[in-house]
Formats: structure tokens, sequence, C-alpha cells
């Protein structure tokens, strides 16, 4: 009980230092890049879908950022949501309903995929993302969209070159973790 007052206190604490990175609507010209950007996966890509992405993945962080009552950095907010302070917020919410949301679409060139960082760190802080990328294509060959890392602001970089995280497919993570378990005699 004291350490859960004690994390309480560094979080009130914490988040009295003035985080001013909260959630602003898309600018034009940042839609407008990763646009170009979604295109630029293949000449196979649709125009269209890759301009109707590239606004959702926008708009959409910015809605669920006012859902999730973002007004704190991302390690900040994941505490409050870990404490039941907010609601939804960290990096899993943010990849599943970016991924549902984009889904809906029904993209006929394009296909999501989801990836995990961090996997096999000691403390298993995973980070998971959602990546949008040319359909038929790698999941790796694609682009991150990542609204948590920078607290309800879209970040997309290609994987590749997204040099923060080291990205592992999804299904390989948790195929990974059943044979640990099977392993260890879990199940």
């Amino acid at each position: 009980m004291l350490l859960r007052f004690a994390a309480l206190i560094a979080l009130i604490f914490l988040s009295a230092c003035g985080f001013t990175g909260g959630p602003v609507p898309a600018a034009p010209d940042d839609v407008a890049r990763l646009e170009a950007n979604i295109r630029g996966l293949g000449g196979e890509v649709d125009p269209e879908e890759a301009a109707r992405a590239a606004r959702i993945a926008y708009s959409y962080t910015y809605e669920l950022a006012q859902r999730y009552r973002i007004t704190d950095p991302p390690l900040i907010h994941n505490t409050k949501v870990n404490f039941g302070l907010k609601p939804r917020g960290l990096c899993w919410h943010w990849a599943e309903d970016m991924e549902r949301r984009l889904e809906a679409e029904n993209f006929q060139t394009l296909d999501l995929h989801r990836a995990i960082a961090n996997a096999d760190n000691a403390f298993r802080i995973d980070h998971s993302t959602v990546i949008i990328g040319a359909s038929g294509d790698a999941w790796d060959e694609g682009i991150v969209l990542d609204p948590w890392r920078r607290g309800g602001r879209l970040f997309w970089e290609a994987v590749a070159t997204d040099d923060a995280y080291n990205w592992v497919e999804r299904r390989e993570v948790f195929a990974r973790r059943r044979a640990e378990r099977l392993a260890a005699g879990a199940y």
C-alpha cells in the first residue's frame, strides 16, 4: 500500500511538470506527407485509399486522445490508466483501436499489421503499434502508425528506419511466448 501511495505522489508531481505536447488536430501538411508516404509504398496503392488512410490515422488519433483524456506524457498516462484514473491509453489500446478503425475501411490495396517492440527485455514492457503497408507486402516494408509515442500526436515512420524501436511481428512474439510457457509447463 505504501508503494502504491508513493507512486501516486510521484505521478502527481510529474504531472505538474507542464507537459505541453498534448493532442492537437492534424495540420494539412502532416496529413499530405503521410498520404504521400503511403502512396510511395508501391504503384499498386490506390491514391484515394492512401489519402483516406492518412486522414483517418490523424483524425482518429486526435479522437482517441480526447476519448482517452490525454493530458500527460505517455508513461505518466500509462500509470494513470494502471491506477484506474484514466480509461484507456496504453500503447496496445492505441494500436488495437487504430487497427479496428482502419480495418473498417476495407482497403483493397493496403494491409494492416501489428508489431511489438521490446518483447525480449527483462521487464516485459512491450510497445505495440499498427503498421500500414501495400497489399501483399511484408509487414516490415510498411509504415509504423504510433499515436502513443508522442502522447496523442501521431508519429509515423517506415518500419525499416524507425530507430527508436526494434519491431517484431506480433504473431511471432505471441508464438514465442506460447512456446516459452509450454516449455516452462505453464499450460
